[in-house]
């Protein structure tokens, strides 16, 4: 994934981890339709996802290819304990 991209996708990680409370809001708002961890884990790396398709479009003027989308997700796996202890 180019640099600027990734850059791009670890402040959203940061900011989502600074923002907690809206995702903890999120979560306990939608828990009616699924209160488990997984689907609280569904909310941040859809927001994560969508900022990394808009990040590409944005920067590199065009979709992600299916090596960078294969990155994003082994770049998500690897921040996956971090991205837990939002709830």
């Amino acid at each position: 994934m180019e640099e600027k991209l990734l850059e791009k996708i670890e402040q959203k990680i940061q900011n989502t981890i600074s923002n907690k409370d809206d995702i903890k809001q999120l979560i306990a708002f939608l828990s009616d339709i699924d209160n488990s961890k997984s689907f609280a884990m569904g909310i941040v790396v859809g927001r994560l996802y969508n900022s990394f398709f808009y990040q590409t479009k944005r920067i590199l003027n065009r979709e992600p290819t299916k090596k960078e989308f294969e990155e994003f997700l082994v770049f998500i796996k690897n921040k996956k304990s971090a991205l837990e202890d939002l709830w």
